[in-house]
């Protein structure tokens, strides 16, 4: 689904601050695959996403994206036109909707990925459209379309971030830490229907998390991120028979040196 080739992202080259983000990235995510990204404080994962999103034009290096089954380069796409067929769900529950808006715009705005139009097309056939959808997340806002969005919690703005965007039926969609600003009891939900989400539409999903039991427990795959390099990429087989010491050993045998604290790779 996604192919990246000699990726690298320097920020203030040339100067006394250059900073090598990423590190000649290799990487290849086939359709369908659930790959889980953990790395410490400045090992890349954001900034490989923004890469991948379009919000930074990479350095050097290639990004490549199947979508209706042609393979294309996107690397110099703006970010605008990758939100066509890429989606990102942000740590923050409150950037992915308008707060000010009804929920029933914010639900048109993503599905016409935009503002034309909007009240013309917001008929009675389209509402019970978004009301169907609203109604699998079990949460009674089927019911609450003429809402404002700032009146939902947090977890109910996430879940409705994630429905939207699997709405609109992305080739790939990527997770900045989505659940970390939530209480358990939400995280688990969102987890759940992260789930569900991506084996109904088979999305293609790639998940940054802070939670070493979320990225050993979910997804196809396990890549470990640091100094802007993939320093260990796991496949389903050998990532069931891990433990959470099993990585931090691993990491420990590559860095060749001793963590302060577990916590540090997963900052």
């Amino acid at each position: 689904m996604i192919s990246i080739k000699d990726l690298s992202v320097v920020f203030l080259r040339g100067s006394a601050d250059e900073n090598t983000a990423l590190d000649n990235i290799q990487l290849t995510v086939g359709e369908g695959e659930f790959v889980t990204i953990i790395g410490s404080n400045g090992a890349g994962k954001t900034t490989l996403y923004n890469a991948i999103a379009g919000t930074i034009i990479p350095t050097s290096g290639r990004v490549f994206l199947r979508d209706s089954g042609a393979e294309r380069d996107i690397t110099r796409d703006p970010e605008y036109r990758r939100a066509r067929y890429i989606g990102r769900i942000f740590q923050n529950p409150l950037l992915g909707t308008a707060g000010r808006m009804t929920l029933a715009d914010n639900m048109m705005i993503c599905h016409r990925k935009g503002y034309k139009g909007l009240k013309i097309s917001l008929t009675k056939s389209m509402k019970e459209y978004f009301r169907e959808h609203l109604a699998t997340l079990g949460m009674g806002l089927e019911n609450r379309l003429n809402d404002n969005v700032e009146l939902f919690s947090g977890g109910q703005r996430q879940a409705l971030t994630l429905l939207m965007t699997v709405m609109s039926k992305p080739s790939l969609l990527l997770l900045d830490e989505h659940t970390a600003a939530l209480d358990p009891r939400n995280a688990e939900m969102i987890m759940d229907l992260t789930l569900r989400f991506a084996s109904e539409y088979n999305l293609t999903v790639m998940m940054i998390t802070h939670n070493m039991n979320h990225a050993l427990e979910f997804g196809s795959r396990l890549l470990m991120m640091d100094s802007g390099r993939i320093i260990l990429d796991i496949d389903a087989g050998e990532k069931a028979k891990l433990t959470t010491d099993d990585i931090i050993r691993r990491f420990k045998a590559i860095k060749n040196q001793d963590l302060a604290s577990d916590e540090m790779l997963l900052g």
